[in-house]
C-alpha cells in the first residue's frame, strides 16, 4: 500500500492526456498557533446534559456540512481522486503519542509536508445557498475539471462524520463521465492547490483491502466500498 500511494503521482492527469496543467503546489514552512474566535470554519464548544439523573459534559466543534462525489470517468475506465495538503492530518501525525497539540516552527526535515497530503475523493462545504446536487456539480467543476448536469449525479446517501466531536452531515453522490465534459484541468479555485488523480479500478480496489492504509479520510473508504459493491460489476469488463 505504501507503495502504491508512493506512485500516485505517475497517475496525475497530465497535459498529454487532457491537453490541460495543474501547477504544482510547494509549501516552504510550517507552524502551529492558537485558533482565532473568529473561525469562519470551527467553532467549539461545550453541551451539558443530564443523564440518568448524572450532569454530563462533552467538548464539541461545529463544522460545516459537506458533499462527496464518486466520480468514474467511462472512456478511461478509471476512478478520479483528488490530493491535497491537509493541515489537520498533519497536525495529526506531527503530534502523535501526545495529548497537546502541537506548538511553533514544524521540523520539515523530520515532517515533511507530504505526510500531509492526503487522497480523497472529489467534494466539498455546503456554504452556498443551493441544493446539494447543484453544490456537488460545482465541486467535481472546481476540483476535477468536469462539467456535468445535476441530473446526473445519483444520489448515494447520508451519514455524519467525527460523531464524537463534531457530527458534520455529509451526502454522497455518484457520478459517470467522459473526456468530452472535461473542460479544465480543476485544481481548485482561490488558494486552493489540488492535485487530479485517475486509479485503474485494480488500483482503487487495493485501498480497501484488508491491511491498507491511507491518509484519506473515511467518506472515500465509505465511497469506494459502495462503488464496487454496486457499480464495478456493471461498468467493467
Amino acid at each position: 500500500m505504501l507503495k502504491l500511494l508512493g506512485s500516485l503521482g505517475r497517475s496525475c492527469c497530465s497535459s498529454a492526456k487532457s491537453g490541460f496543467k495543474i501547477q504544482p503546489s510547494c509549501i516552504s514552512r510550517i507552524w502551529f498557533g492558537p485558533m482565532p474566535k473568529d473561525s469562519n470554519w470551527i467553532k467549539p464548544g461545550r453541551l451539558h446534559y443530564i443523564e440518568n439523573d448524572v450532569e454530563k459534559q462533552v467538548d464539541i466543534i461545529k463544522t460545516i456540512d459537506g458533499v462527496v462525489v464518486i466520480l468514474y470517468n467511462k472512456a478511461r475506465e478509471k476512478l478520479i481522486f483528488v490530493r491535497q495538503f491537509r493541515g489537520a492530518v498533519y497536525q495529526g501525525i506531527h503530534s502523535a503519542g501526545s495529548p497537546d497539540m502541537s506548538k511553533g516552527e514544524a521540523d520539515l526535515e523530520q515532517f515533511p509536508p507530504e505526510v500531509g497530503v492526503t487522497l480523497e475523493l472529489c467534494g466539498g462545504a455546503v456554504d452556498k445557498d443551493k441544493s446539494l446536487a447543484e453544490i456537488a456539480k460545482e465541486e467535481v467543476l472546481e476540483e476535477c475539471g468536469y462539467e456535468v448536469p445535476p441530473e446526473s449525479l445519483q444520489h448515494v446517501y447520508d451519514y455524519r462524520s467525527g460523531i464524537g466531536t463534531s457530527s458534520s452531515a455529509m451526502s454522497l453522490f455518484y457520478c459517470e463521465v467522459c473526456d468530452a465534459q472535461k473542460v479544465s484541468a480543476g485544481g481548485g479555485i482561490g488558494e486552493e492547490k489540488i492535485q487530479v488523480l485517475e486509479m485503474s479500478l485494480e488500483e482503487s480496489r487495493q485501498l480497501v483491502q484488508t491491511g491498507a492504509t491511507t491518509n484519506g479520510g473515511p467518506s472515500c473508504l465509505l465511497g469506494l466500498l459502495w462503488f464496487f459493491l454496486h457499480k464495478a460489476p456493471k461498468v467493467s469488463a
